[in-house]
């Protein structure tokens, strides 16, 4: 697929889950939120077997919105119920896990599906058949093994999936002065994801085929502990200082070698060795 192709199947995913954010986030409070988790994930389950058997775009762009209606509506419903469940003794916890597991479980499943793709079978059916088991054990937990329904069941179910924006207006101030960086810093995630692993190759043409996913892996296994490590900072310095941080990211995203110029000293020395280690892949003879 071209460039364009992968920007497009990643946007469908963006765009599926926004709108499931605005459409399903009141949903819980009137259906439960187990109810609300358990048809998620099956619509987890069935993008899962989508991307598994797809043999275009068009069934790739089907897999991305499924699995961006399915992620919208469970994040809501998870966050809520992670809510309900709060201790008195211990507030604050919840939000902190619903910050952290996001990008602890992207930085697990990335490097997972970039295990299999290095070792795995078949890995374009391996990782997909792989996500529809935790997806199924998911369901079974939440089914048989989680504890009660903290929600009673009230009508309205239908109306509250009608879109709705509402912005507090003691957050207007801090949206206006911080909603730019925040912008820019999933712009540039967004890139990463979609775009990385073709930019790793565009720069590393003869680098290791696993490179691309390290490259999304490096990402969100730096975002969690930084997550956890700045917990207590003040929320108007913690955003300004992590906007900031695009500006080095995108200049060193930018000052990235193309192809036929010289790497810098040191980096030219590792490329020359992953080099050598990929072609040696290549070239050993397999077993029988």
């Amino acid at each position: 697929m071209s460039a364009l192709d992968i920007t497009v199947v990643f946007s469908a995913y963006a765009l599926a889950l926004l709108i499931a954010l605005l459409t399903t986030g009141a949903l819980s409070d009137h259906v439960g939120r187990r109810p609300v988790l358990l048809g998620a994930l099956a619509v987890q389950v069935a993008s899962m077997a989508l991307f598994a058997t797809a043999d275009g775009l068009t069934a790739l762009i089907g897999a991305r919105v499924l699995q961006g209606i399915a992620t919208g509506a469970a994040t809501s419903a998870a966050g809520a119920a992670l809510l309900d469940l709060e201790d008195p003794a211990r507030p604050g916890r919840p939000a902190l896990a619903q910050r952290i597991a996001p990008v602890t479980g992207m930085a697990a499943g990335v490097l997972a599906a970039t295990l299999m793709v290095r070792f795995a079978p078949v890995p374009a059916i391996t990782v997909y058949a792989a996500l529809i088991a935790v997806f199924a054990a998911q369901a079974i937990a939440i089914a048989l093994v989680s504890t009660s329904e903290t929600v009673r069941r009230r009508p309205g179910a239908l109306r509250s999936t009608r879109p709705h924006l509402t912005l507090p207006s003691a957050a207007a101030h801090a949206l206006l002065l911080n909603g730019a960086g925040v912008v820019a810093v999933w712009a540039l995630g967004g890139f990463d994801s979609s775009l990385g692993p073709g930019f790793t190759r565009l720069v590393s043409p003869g680098g290791p085929e696993y490179a691309g996913g390290l490259v999304f892996f490096t990402l969100t296994a730096v975002a969690a502990p930084t997550v956890y490590f700045t917990r207590r900072m003040r929320a108007g310095v913690s955003a300004l200082l992590w906007s900031c941080t695009v500006i080095p990211a995108a200049v060193l995203t930018l000052g990235a070698p193309p192809p036929g110029r010289p790497l810098p000293p040191g980096n030219e020395q590792l490329h020359i060795r992953l080099t050598r280690h990929t072609r040696s892949r290549h070239l050993r003879p397999r077993d029988p």
